[in-house]
């Protein structure tokens, strides 16, 4: 499975590791995704996703029937 949030895109970015001695050796940063299954009201039918924490905070602000429009519209869904 893909390390990438289905609403918002985000995917994991590279960067350095850096040691006590300032040696730098490559590391991943992964984003904070999770699996969650949001019933859609106007279908009447339960959908999972695997979403970042912050696509699930704009979720729980404009809803998720808008959250998937917005993706949509964007072109990350």
């Amino acid at each position: 499975m893909s390390r990438i949030c289905d609403l918002t895109g985000k995917q994991a970015i590279t960067g350095n590791k850096v040691s006590h001695s300032n040696r730098k050796t490559k590391r991943r940063f992964n984003p904070n995704l999770q699996v969650k299954k949001f019933f859609l009201p106007e279908t009447g039918e339960w959908i999972t996703l695997k979403v970042s924490t912050s696509a699930l905070r704009t979720i729980n602000k404009i809803g998720i029937t808008e959250a998937i429009t917005r993706a949509i519209v964007k072109g990350s869904l």
